[in-house]
């Protein structure tokens, strides 16, 4: 998804995604064709404009989220003009831990 301030949001929930679908057995072509795939938990990735992407300090791609927290993060997205910016809002909502430089 993205936004109007350029910053752009992944949210996916599939078998080979960090998530609780992860591991099922289901391959990708049957999740297809089903009506509805539901998981309590989804990965997500953030870049901005420019295609710069978010660091969650230990990878790119923050895996397990819940639905709680990836609306957080879609709340931060849209209204953070720049991934520094993003971060800041992360660590003062305890969302993350501080990176040292």
């Amino acid at each position: 998804m993205e936004f109007k301030n350029g910053m752009t949001i992944s949210v996916q929930f599939s078998t080979g995604n960090y998530c609780e679908r992860r591991n099922m057995a289901a391959p990708i072509q049957s999740e297809m064709q089903m009506d509805r795939v539901e998981s309590n938990t989804a990965e997500i990735a953030i870049w901005d404009k420019e295609g710069t992407w978010f660091s969650f300090g230990h990878d790119q791609v923050k895996g397990w989220v819940d639905a709680d927290e990836v609306a957080t993060w879609i709340i931060f997205c849209t209204a953070a003009t720049s991934l520094d910016d993003l971060r800041i809002r992360a660590i003062a909502c305890e969302m993350m831990d501080k990176i040292e430089d």
